[in-house]
């Protein structure tokens, strides 16, 4: 039987969720791994960012959504704050549409959930060796984009936003209103209003009822969060 590193030789892991049951099975998933520990646990960005403040993990765990904080921003406040901790986001939300995004945003990797213990483990290891993480049919996505065989952005109008418009985008599909987006992205409502029309403009939309209508119908059609 392998005998677990000492505990000063194990990869300290901060482990960022809100669901305290995804929390303990992946606590449980890597304090069994000879070589890797979650030496804190946060429950949302702001407590993420309390621990940080006392102590350095090695690795950064998160999920994308979560009460307080957008997931994207809360991932450039990281790599602002703290660059030399690597970032690993494991999310439901589907890679086509989120891993690139996470990844410009500064994460150093991106999993679902879905994709199981032994590839969440894979992913873990690999970013703490200073590579960057995402599945062979993401990679390959991305290589193809690169390689210019595929014009960026072109399958689908959405890719074209940018992060805070997608993100007032998503709050639009979930039927709130423009103040409680500026409330939630801590922005103004003017300024919330001129995101709404570069998304309408940039999705080709009429008018504001054709854009909360399509928003609705996007948000309606991702896989829900576990």
């Amino acid at each position: 039987m392998k005998k677990k590193a000492a505990p000063s030789a194990r990869r300290r892991i901060l482990l960022v969720d809100d669901h305290p049951f995804m929390r303990a099975g992946l606590g449980q998933l890597i304090d069994c791994q000879p070589d890797l520990v979650v030496g804190s646990e946060a429950g949302n960005p702001a407590e993420a960012l309390q621990v940080l403040a006392r102590q350095r993990p090695d690795l950064i765990l998160t999920d994308l959504t979560m009460p307080g904080r957008s997931g994207l921003e809360f991932i450039k406040d990281l790599r602002a704050a703290h660059p030399e901790i690597p970032i690993l986001v494991v999310s439901m939300h589907d890679e086509a549409v989120y891993a690139e995004r996470a990844l410009r945003a500064g994460a150093r990797g991106y999993i679902m959930k879905e994709a199981g213990g032994e590839n969440l483990l894979g992913a873990i290891r690999q970013v703490l060796r200073g590579e960057i993480y995402v599945s062979h049919k993401m990679s390959a996505r991305i290589l193809e984009a690169v390689s210019s065989r595929r014009p960026r952005g072109s399958s689908s109008p959405i890719e074209q936003l940018t992060d805070r418009e997608f993100e007032v985008f998503q709050l639009i599909g979930q039927g709130k209103g423009t103040r409680e987006i500026a409330a939630e992205l801590h922005l103004s409502p003017k300024t919330v209003d001129v995101h709404r029309s570069h998304v309408k403009e940039k999705l080709g939309l009429r008018d504001a009822t054709a854009l909360i209508r399509h928003a609705v119908r996007w948000v309606e059609t991702r896989p829900p969060e576990a």
